[in-house]
């Protein structure tokens, strides 16, 4: 099966979405599974093997598969304002009680009143949040403070550029996008050509044209170094903050309540 043939005859293979978006994003990140398995084992380290966790941003639910995978006692939440990842996810979950989603938008100030608890052991998020300029993001992690239970933890896995460093900077990006100039020639989509296949899509065109009207083309916010993110985490309510895995242009950052 294919990226561009992965709808049935009783409507999508949500298993097959999800494989194709996992290649797309894997184009960008060949570290991927490294990130979540080092996040998964913060997770296990801080708040055991049973949390209940808020996937953050979820996208067709990347974090939620690789946790219930791993601690099949866990709960999850997934937030996401996108419909049509949010069609991929809740068509994969669809028959699982242990996992739930919710249509926000993080911009809100009143997103977290959607959620159907109050507070979570844990809240994950990878590749998400560098949309977000520093003033929305910073009032986003006040936000998730507020969500994360005393001694539970939050995780975002992302872009993180420390401009102290422009020739190294330069000579990382330069290497990594010859790398990605080669595996699209030997077939991998990007993130516009995986999109233009679920336009194409009869269960997900209309939702991607939804998705469109509400975001645009994708742009990014602001990508501070890590120390950025450990301070205001710091500021808005967690005790402690740290980069626990980091790759030369991304990090892991965790912060314990």
């Amino acid at each position: 099966m294919t990226d561009t043939d992965i709808t049935t005859t009783a409507g999508a293979d949500w298993a097959a979405w999800q494989k194709s978006w996992d290649r797309q994003q894997e184009w960008y990140m060949p570290d991927r599974e490294e990130r979540f398995r080092i996040m998964l084992d913060m997770v296990e380290a801080l708040v055991g093997p049973a949390p209940r966790v808020l996937d953050l941003a979820c996208g067709t639910g990347s974090i939620t598969a690789r946790l219930l995978a791993r601690f099949p006692e866990a709960i999850s939440t997934g937030v996401d304002l996108d419909p049509a990842l949010l069609a991929i996810a809740e068509g994969t979950f669809a028959d699982d009680e242990r996992v739930s989603f919710v249509t926000a938008d993080l911009k809100d100030p009143d997103w977290p009143a959607k959620l159907p608890y109050d507070s979570y052991d844990a809240v994950l998020t990878a590749t998400a949040l560098h949309w977000l300029h520093r003033e929305p993001l910073a009032a986003l992690y006040g936000q998730v403070a507020e969500l994360v239970r005393d001694g539970g933890v939050f995780l975002n896995a992302d872009h993180m550029i420390d401009d102290s460093t422009p020739r190294i900077n330069e000579a990382e990006r330069a290497l990594r996008h010859a790398r990605m100039d080669q595996a699209k020639a030997d077939g991998a989509l990007d993130w516009a050509e995986w999109w233009q296949v679920a336009a194409q899509d009869p269960v997900l065109a209309e939702p991607t044209a939804q998705r469109f009207a509400i975001y645009g083309e994708h742009a990014d916010g602001d990508m501070p170094a890590p120390e950025w993110h450990a301070r205001v985490l710091r500021e808005k309510g967690f005790g402690e903050a740290r980069a626990v895995w980091c790759s030369p242009s991304d990090t892991l950052l965790l912060a314990l309540k």
